[in-house]
C-alpha cells in the first residue's frame, strides 16, 4: 500500500506524524507522504517540521516517508507561487485540495492548480473534460480517494480520467488512526468506482513513479 495524502496534527489529523507512520507501517505500507493542510500563513512552519520528521522517521521505521503538503482553499491566483515556495521548503508531494461536491473551495482552484508544477490533484470531483485533458498534458495525477463524502465522485473522475488518458492515484486522505487501510481494502473502493483490480495496479504503479521522481529531485 502507497499513500501519498495523510495528514497529522500539524494541520487537521488527530496523530502526531511518527504514530501515524508507525500505524501505517503496521498496515502494510510501503510508503507515505505526510501532506497537512497549508496555506500562506502556515507553509514556512508545517513543512519544516515535516521535513525534519520525515527522514528520521524513514530511517527508523524502515518506511519510505515523503513531506508535502495540500495546498488548501489557497487563491487560485496564487497557487502556482505557494506550491513553488513549498517546494523551496522541501516539500516533496505536493497535492492542491480540489473542487468537490463535499466541500466549497474557490471556483477555479482545479484549473490554476493543474497550471502549476503540483503532483496531485486530490479528490476533483467537480473536474471537467478540459481539466482532465489538461492533468494529462501537465502529467498532474488526479486523485482516487477512500475519504468519505470526497469518495461519491470517485467513478466520474476514474471513468473520464481513462476515456481521456489522464494519470490516477489512490490514497486515503487519512486524519484519524481509522483511514489508514490496507491494499485489500483500498480494492474495495476501486471496485465500487467501477474500476478493476488492473486500475489499482496502474495507480500503485503511479506513485511509485512519483516517489522516484520526489526522491531523484532531493
Amino acid at each position: 500500500m502507497i499513500d501519498l495524502h495523510t495528514h497529522s496534527f500539524f494541520s487537521d489529523g488527530s496523530l502526531i506524524p511518527s504514530e501515524l507512520v508507525f500505524r501505517a507501517k503496521n498496515k502494510g505500507y510501503e510508503a507515505i507522504a505526510i501532506t497537512d493542510h497549508v496555506d500562506m500563513s502556515n507553509l514556512s512552519f508545517v513543512i519544516p517540521h515535516i521535513v525534519k520528521v520525515s527522514s528520521i522517521l524513514t530511517l527508523e521505521y524502515k518506511i519510505e516517508v515523503l513531506p508535502g503538503a495540500e495546498l488548501t482553499y489557497v487563491p487560485p491566483n496564487l497557487i502556482s507561487r505557494v506550491a513553488e515556495e513549498c517546494r523551496a521548503l522541501g516539500a516533496k508531494i505536493i497535492l492542491v485540495h480540489g473542487e468537490t461536491t463535499v466541500e466549497s473551495v474557490p471556483p477555479g482552484t482545479n484549473r490554476a492548480a493543474l497550471s502549476s508544477m503540483i503532483d496531485i490533484l486530490s479528490h476533483p470531483g467537480k473536474i471537467s473534460s478540459e481539466e482532465v485533458d489538461l492533468a494529462k498534458e501537465k502529467n498532474v495525477l488526479l486523485e482516487i480517494t477512500s475519504r468519505k463524502g470526497h469518495s461519491l465522485t470517485n467513478q466520474h473522475v476514474g471513468s473520464l480520467a481513462k476515456k481521456r488518458g489522464a494519470k490516477l492515484i489512490f490514497n486515503t486522505d487519512t486524519h484519524e488512526p481509522e483511514d489508514l487501510i490496507t491494499e485489500q481494502q483500498a480494492l474495495e473502493v476501486v471496485n465500487k468506482a467501477g474500476m478493476a483490480k488492473e486500475d489499482m495496479e496502474l495507480m500503485l504503479e503511479n506513485a511509485r513513479s512519483l516517489i522516484g521522481k520526489a526522491l531523484k529531485g532531493a
